[in-house]
């Protein structure tokens, strides 16, 4: 913006000469214009090993993409906030125990307590839910923690569409916390290097119709980092539980082994 400017005044100069000096008074000294010293000189990418042909395929298969509609919820109205955390994840459960259900990352063990989550409450894996509309249609989705051995997390994202629900978001990770900022999820894990970590963020993609790992580095963090916050499970019950609102914001999480 600043060269573009410097050209306005020089041409208000150049018409003050011939028109009066009326003009010349908006090149004075107010605000005068400074040099911001010399730009640095671009540099555009040089390709590497240029001779290697391109990949045609991934070489691992994290899940990312992959939806699954949840069979026996209803949600009516579209508004995620009536529903019972455990029973949405123990619909998944009962729908098919693949891939496609998203719970196949899950434990033996994990399984059984959350079967149990009616009868033996105070080992129930899931944690309370949060609510934010995720995919900017103005409709809140539903963001659930499951809590793993080890201090593991798992975390599921459901979206309502036409009175159903899908499953746009499914992740395990070494998770330090998990985040809501605006219309992405980031969830932070531990690095093997000592004073950083990973901080991945999940946004929706529509072409994709599901929230895809949009930006993953690792940063330096802070010594006076604080400590984490203990997580606290959902009470389940027949009753939907009362919605925490859409502004929400999780409070932490636990540890997980990195993809």
């Amino acid at each position: 913006m600043r060269p573009l400017r410097r050209v306005r005044c020089r041409t208000a100069a150049a018409l003050g000469a011939v028109a009066g000096v009326a003009l010349l008074t908006g090149c004075g000294n107010g605000g005068g214009l400074r040099s911001a010293g010399p730009t640095p000189t671009a540099v555009g990418p040089a390709r590497l090993w240029p001779e290697l042909p391109p990949a045609s395929a991934a070489p691992y298969d994290y899940g990312e993409g992959e939806t699954a509609h949840i069979p026996g919820i209803e949600v009516p109205d579209d508004d995620v906030h009536r529903l019972d955390p455990v029973a949405v994840v123990q619909a998944g459960l009962r729908a098919r125990p693949d891939r496609s259900s998203g719970m196949a990352d899950l434990p033996a063990d994990t399984v059984r307590k959350i079967n149990a989550c009616r009868t033996e409450p105070a080992s129930c894996p899931v944690l309370r839910p949060y609510f934010r509309d995720l995919t900017g249609d103005g409709r809140d989705e539903l963001v659930l923690g499951i809590r793993l051995a080890d201090h593991q997390l798992s975390v599921r994202v459901y979206m309502p569409q036409a009175g159903e629900l899908t499953r746009i978001l499914s992740t395990s990770d070494a998770v330090i916390s998990v985040e809501l900022a605006g219309r992405d999820l980031i969830m932070r894990a531990p690095s093997a290097i000592t004073g950083y970590e990973y901080r991945t963020s999940w946004s929706w993609d529509a072409r994709q119709r599901a929230m895809l790992p949009t930006k993953d580095e690792i940063q330096r963090i802070p010594p006076s980092r604080a400590p984490r916050p203990q997580l606290t499970t959902a009470r389940p019950s027949a009753a939907p539980v009362a919605p925490t609102g859409p502004a929400a914001t999780p409070s932490a999480g636990v540890s997980a082994e990195r993809r």
